[in-house]
């Protein structure tokens, strides 16, 4: 792993998902993680509920537009997180995981509840993801003796 880690978020779309994982991650990380995202097949803008509930966390993605995976970086970056079951990469020698993220529409839940549900599964994993490639932040160390 590179002195900052860096991760590459994608989903089908990069609208939805991938954009509120990466607007999440940078927002937690700082400087601390070099942050990206992506699509397999990206659409033409940032789902708007997706950046109005993040938006209401404090993570601002509406400067966003998908994009597609640039083969340049997926070769770059230190760990590559897939969102939902439809998004497939490979990453060569890059480790990839999956995120299966909640999908509440399977429960007949839409709409902004659905957003919400979605980022706070996705917040949650991202917070376990940064202890990972970054540790605390600096100030919760505690004292250096």
């Amino acid at each position: 792993m590179t002195a900052t880690p860096s991760v590459l978020f994608v989903c089908v779309r990069n609208g939805g998902k991938s954009q509120m994982a990466a607007g999440l991650m940078r927002a937690a990380a700082q400087d601390r993680v070099e942050v990206h995202s992506a699509g397999t097949s990206p659409g033409s803008a940032v789902n708007a509920l997706a950046a109005q509930v993040l938006g209401e966390s404090g993570a601002d993605i509406t400067g966003e537009t998908p994009k597609p995976i640039d083969p340049e970086l997926l070769h770059r970056v230190d760990l590559v997180v897939t969102l939902g079951r439809e998004a497939h990469v490979d990453g060569g020698d890059i480790e990839v995981r999956t995120w299966d993220t909640d999908e509440p529409s399977a429960r007949g839940i839409e709409g902004l509840e659905r957003m919400r549900l979605i980022r706070d599964d996705i917040a949650a994993r991202v917070d376990l993801l940064l202890a990972e490639l970054a540790g605390p932040p600096p100030e919760s160390r505690g004292p250096l003796v």
